[in-house]
């Protein structure tokens, strides 16, 4: 199930790297949001996305947009990823898939004979009233964070 611009975003709790709970309906009414998720951290693919993100989060907060990063890795790896690499944006542990499922990011693919879910790089703009005005799946890292700041940039609400 693919989620379409229009749709309302799904509701979600995750924690973050440093443990603290981030819920989608404490940023409605407030900001915008580029919801991202990926497969892993600390991967070549992943690594340049969030530095990507994380470079121009000024321009996004200038949108009054904020960027949230989703992957099933725990939070203590978030935190040491984030540290690495100097990343300064949010990024959220949903080790269940439970919101990848919501947001049908999760894909059933057969690895050396055994069935896996992995999580297809996937990016989301949601505006101020919770509803998705931008849905990509399967997304190149190189240069993502560039192309999603056009469409923030031209959001009317």
């Amino acid at each position: 199930m693919m989620l379409q611009p229009g749709q309302s975003a799904p509701a979600f709790t995750l924690p973050d790297a440093d443990m603290q709970s981030v819920d989608l309906s404490s940023f409605l009414g407030k900001k915008r949001i580029v919801l991202y998720f990926y497969p892993r951290d600390n991967t070549p693919g992943c690594t340049r996305e969030a530095a990507e993100f994380s470079d121009h989060e000024g321009e996004f907060g200038r949108c009054n947009c904020v960027i949230l990063g989703v992957s099933r890795d725990d939070c203590l790896t978030h935190a040491e990823f984030r540290d690495r690499h100097g990343l300064s944006i949010g990024l959220l542990s949903d080790p269940e898939g439970d919101v990848c499922r919501r947001y049908g990011v999760l894909q059933e693919k057969v690895l050396d004979g055994v069935r896996r879910e992995c999580v297809v790089r996937s990016t989301f703009v949601i505006d101020k009233r919770g509803v998705i005005r931008h849905a990509a799946y399967g997304v190149d890292p190189k240069h993502h964070a560039a192309q999603i700041y056009d469409v923030v940039r031209r959001l009317k609400s």
